[in-house]
């Protein structure tokens, strides 16, 4: 499957410095490589007839004849050019097939074939099927932190009580179901 997670950072058809070049990016933590750049000879010649025709004839009939010189083969080139960036980032890049996002080797997780993120999600979601680590709560990761809960009624990291299914509002003791936002007698946020 070609890559997708590209941006095209190519420069004007018609000008001096003009070619193709990619932008490919981590669709998880947003690194990126540039593929080398690959210069339009065509465009190249167009810009520098632009440059002379300014000199001797009039600038809009020589632009629309110049501009129609570099498109002629301009899309062909650049889809060439972008086919031989992908086949050289292809090496940089994975898919993971659980989330389908093109991610860089600093995400991937090469022993389960998915990006980090996923092999996380996975691990976790096996410890939940296996019973191991289920917490009083009844999930494996705590509610209020959602660092991994290894059992006990209270998180090892921030102290939560993870067998109440209710708190009380700091500011007047009013009790309230667990998941509140606000408390509802005097409006204090959690």
């Amino acid at each position: 499957m070609a890559l997708t997670n590209y941006r095209d950072i190519s420069t004007s058809m018609s000008d001096v410095s003009a070619g193709f070049q990619f932008e490919f990016f981590c669709e998880k933590c947003g690194e990126t490589s540039r593929s080398a750049f690959k210069p339009y000879r065509k465009g190249q010649i167009t810009g520098w007839l632009n440059r002379f025709a300014f000199m001797f004839y009039d600038l809009n009939k020589a632009g629309r004849a110049t501009g129609a010189f570099a498109e002629a083969g301009s899309s062909g080139a650049k889809g060439d050019a972008l086919e031989e960036a992908r086949a050289a980032a292809a090496a940089l890049y994975e898919r993971c097939d659980s989330c389908r996002k093109w991610v860089g080797r600093e995400c991937w997780n090469s022993s389960t074939g998915s990006c980090r993120e996923c092999a996380t999600k996975a691990a976790s979601n096996t410890a939940d099927t296996s019973g191991y680590g289920a917490s009083a709560g009844g999930g494996a990761t705590c509610p209020n932190c959602q660092s991994p809960s290894h059992g006990g009624r209270f998180c090892a990291e921030c102290g939560f009580d993870m067998a109440s299914t209710h708190k009380s509002c700091p500011a007047c003791g009013v009790t309230l179901p667990r998941q509140a936002r606000f408390c509802t007698d005097c409006g204090h946020g959690f």
